[in-house]
C-alpha cells in the first residue's frame, strides 16, 4: 500500500480497485500529509483520480472533502447505501461513478458541483433524482439505469448539453414532465424497460440523436415528428402496443435497424420502404401481409416475420432467407414499380384504405401521395379531428372541408397552396393547430386569422413574404407555439408581444436585426429560435425570461456583445449575463 500511495503522490491518481476494501483506507484521506521522510514532498501532486471499484466499501467518510482536486472518482460496485453531503464540496470533479450499490439517495447539493460532466448512480435504490441537477450545466452523460425512479426532474430540461441520457429499467410513466425534450445536443436515449405510454411530441428536435432506445414501454404510437432526427441509425421500439406507424419513418435516410417486434401492427407503410435498413423486425406482430415494396429494401440482411397471421405468404418463405423473401415480393411489382424503388402502392388502395381508416380512427391521412385534388369519396365522416394532406401537390383546400366543424388539426404542410383559404378555415371553429409551412401563399389578408380564436399551433414557414405588415396575430389569444421560419421578415411582429400563452417561437432563417425588449413580456415562453438572422445585439430585460426559457438559439447571428464562451454555455448561461446588464 505505501508503494502505491507515494506512486499517487507524484502521479496524481490512485487506482485501489478489486482489492477486497471494506473501507477506504485513511491514508488516501490524507495521502498528502502522509508523505515519509524519503519523499520529495515539494514535488507531490494532489490526488485527481481515485478508483475505488469493485470493493466492499460501505460507507465513504465526510473525509472525501480533503480530496479537492479530484476530478475523477469512481467507487462503483460496492455496498454503499448512501452518499456523503460532503461529496458536493468537491467542486472540480468531472466524473462519478457510483453505479452497482444500493444508494437510496443523492445529496440534493449535487447541483452545486457545475463542473461535472459524467454521472452514473445506475443499478441503485434510487426512487427519485435530485432536482438540483438541473444546476450541472455541463452534464454531459447521465445513466440512471436499473433504479426505481418514478418522475425524471422538470430542471433536468436545462442540461442542454446532455449527449447521453440512459434511464432503462426504472418505473417512468413519462420522459419529460412537458412532454417535450429540450436536450437536442442528446446522440443516444435509452428509455427502455419502463411504464412510458407515449414518446415527447417534439422528439424530431434530437437532430443528432444516433440511438433511440424505447423498448418494453406500453407506447401506443410514434410522432411523425420523427421525422426530424436525421442522424438516427438504431430505433428500438419492440414489446409496446404500437397499432400503426407514421408514414414520416420513410424520411429516415441514416436508419439501418428498426426492431419493432411484439406490437400490435397490422400493416408496415410503403413510406416505409424506403428506408436503407439492415435489419426489420416485424416479429409477432398482427401482419395479415406486406406491401411488395419491401421487395425492394435490397440492403436489408435480416427480415424477421415470425408469429404474424400472415396469409399472402407461405411459411416457407416467411421462415426462409431473407434474400429469398425479397425477390418473391419483387415478382408482385411491375417492372415500373420495381424500377422507380419504393414509393407508394396503387393510389387508389391507399386513398380507400385512409377513408376506412378514418372511421374509427377520426383521423385522414393522404400524405406523400402526390395529389393536386383531393376525391371526394376519401370523406367518409363529417366529425374528422385530423386531416393530414402534406407533401402533395394540392392548390386548393376540398369543399367538403366545410363540413368537418370537429376538425382540430389540419396539417397541409408542402403542398402548392398560393392563397389564404380563409373561407374554409371560417368554417371550423374548433380548430387548434393550422400547419400551412412551405407552400407558396401570397400575402396574407389582415383580417385571416380572424376565424382562428381556439388556434394553439401555426405554421407558416417557408412561405416568403406573406405575413402583412402588421399582421393581426393578437387574433390568437390561445395560441402556444408560432414558427415563421423561412419569412424574409425584417422585424419581429409587434402583434405576437401580446400572446401571453406563447411557448415556443420560431422566427429563425430571417433577416431580423434586433429584437423588441417587450419580448420579456411573454413569461411563458420555454422556446426560442431566432438562429441565422442579422442580430447584433440582444436587449438586457430577455434576461427577465430566466427560468421559463429553457432554449434559446442565437447561432448563425453576428452577435458582438456576447464573448463566445458565455454562447458556448448555453440558454441559461447566456440569459443570466444579460440580467446582470439590465440597468438598475
Amino acid at each position: 500500500m505505501d508503494r502505491i500511495l507515494k506512486a499517487a503522490r507524484s502521479s496524481g491518481s490512485l487506482n485501489l480497485s478489486n482489492r477486497s476494501l471494506r473501507e477506504v483506507p485513511n491514508e488516501v484521506y490524507n495521502i498528502l500529509e502522509m508523505a515519509g521522510e524519503g519523499d520529495k514532498w515539494w514535488e507531490a501532486v494532489e490526488l485527481q483520480k481515485l478508483i475505488l471499484a469493485h470493493n466492499e466499501i460501505d460507507i465513504l467518510k465526510d473525509d472525501i472533502k480533503k480530496l479537492s482536486s479530484l476530478s475523477v472518482l469512481n467507487i462503483s460496485h460496492n455496498k454503499l447505501s448512501v452518499l456523503p453531503a460532503a461529496i458536493v464540496e468537491l467542486q472540480l470533479l468531472k466524473s462519478l461513478d457510483v453505479s452497482f450499490n444500493s444508494i437510496v439517495s443523492i445529496p440534493e447539493e449535487i447541483g452545486s458541483v457545475i463542473s461535472l460532466i459524467k454521472l452514473d448512480c445506475s443499478n441503485n435504490l434510487l426512487e427519485e433524482l435530485p432536482i438540483s441537477l438541473g444546476g450541472c450545466l455541463n452534464l454531459s452523460e447521465l445513466k440512471a439505469s436499473n433504479n426505481c425512479i418514478t418522475k425524471l426532474p422538470e430542471a433536468l430540461s436545462n442540461c442542454l448539453r446532455l449527449t447521453k441520457l440512459d434511464v432503462e429499467g426504472n418505473k417512468l410513466t413519462m420522459l419529460c414532465e412537458s412532454n417535450s425534450v429540450s436536450w437536442t445536443m442528446l446522440t443516444e436515449l435509452n428509455a427502455s424497460k419502463n411504464f412510458l405510454s407515449s414518446i415527447p411530441e417534439n422528439i424530431g428536435v434530437l437532430s443528432r440523436v444516433v440511438r433511440l432506445d424505447f423498448h418494453q414501454n406500453k407506447i401506443f404510437s410514434i410522432p411523425s415528428s420523427i421525422m426530424g432526427c436525421t442522424t438516427l441509425a438504431e430505433f428500438y421500439m419492440g414489446n409496446n402496443a404500437l397499432a400503426s406507424l407514421p408514414p414520416e419513418l420513410g424520411a429516415l435516410s441514416c436508419l439501418g435497424t428498426l426492431d419493432l417486434h411484439s406490437n400490435q401492427l397490422k400493416e408496415y407503410p410503403a413510406e416505409a420502404c424506403k428506408l436503407r435498413l439492415s435489419l426489420l423486425d416485424l416479429s409477432n406482430n398482427s401482419l395479415s401481409g406486406l406491401p411488395p415494396e419491401i421487395g425492394v429494401m435490397t440492403t436489408l440482411r435480416k427480415l424477421l416475420l415470425s408469429g404474424n397471421p400472415l396469409r399472402s405468404l407461405r411459411s416457407s418463405l416467411v421462415s426462409g432467407p431473407t434474400p429469398a423473401l425479397l425477390k418473391y415480393l419483387r415478382s408482385r411489382l411491375s417492372a415500373g414499380e420495381e424500377s422507380g424503388a419504393a414509393t407508394t402502392p396503387a393510389k387508389e388502395e391507399t386513398i380507400s384504405s385512409a377513408a376506412r381508416l378514418s372511421i374509427s380512427t377520426k383521423e385522414l391521412s393522404l400524405s406523400g401521395l402526390s395529389l393536386s385534388t383531393v376525391p371526394p369519396e376519401v370523406w367518409e365522416s363529417d366529425d374528422i379531428l385530423k386531416v393530414d394532406l402534406s407533401r402533395n401537390s394540392i392548390q386548393e383546400l376540398p369543399k367538403e372541408l366545410v363540413s368537418c366543424a370537429s376538425l382540430q388539426a389540419l396539417i397541409l404542410s408542402g403542398n402548392k397552396i398560393k392563397e389564404w383559404p380563409g373561407s374554409v378555415l371560417c368554417s371550423l371553429p374548433n380548430l387548434l393547430c393550422l400547419k400551412l409551412d412551405n407552400n407558396s401563399l401570397k400575402q396574407i389578408p389582415s383580417d385571416g386569422f380572424g376565424s382562428l380564436l381556439k388556434l394553439q399551433i401555426l405554421d407558416l414557414s417557408g412561405n416568403i413574404a406573406s405575413l402583412p405588415v402588421s399582421p393581426a396575430l393578437s387574433h390568437l389569444p390561445e395560441l402556444q407555439e408560432l414558427y415563421l421560419r423561412r419569412m424574409q421578415l425584417c422585424e419581429v411582429p409587434s402583434d405576437l408581444l401580446r400572446l401571453q400563452k406563447l411557448r415556443i417561437l420560431d422566427l429563425s432563417q430571417n433577416c431580423i436585426a434586433s429584437i423588441p425588449l417587450e419580448l420579456k413580456n411573454l413569461i411563458s415562453l420555454n422556446e426560442l429560435y431566432l438562429s441565422d438572422n442579422n442580430i447584433s445585439t440582444l436587449p438586457p430585460e430577455l434576461g427577465l425570461l430566466e427560468p421559463s426559457l429553457q432554449a434559446l438559439k442565437l447561432d448563425g447571428n453576428p452577435l458582438r456583445s456576447i464573448r463566445r464562451a458565455i454562447l458556448d454555455r448555453g440558454t441559461k448561461a447566456v440569459l443570466n449575463y444579460l440580467k446582470e446588464k439590465i440597468p438598475q
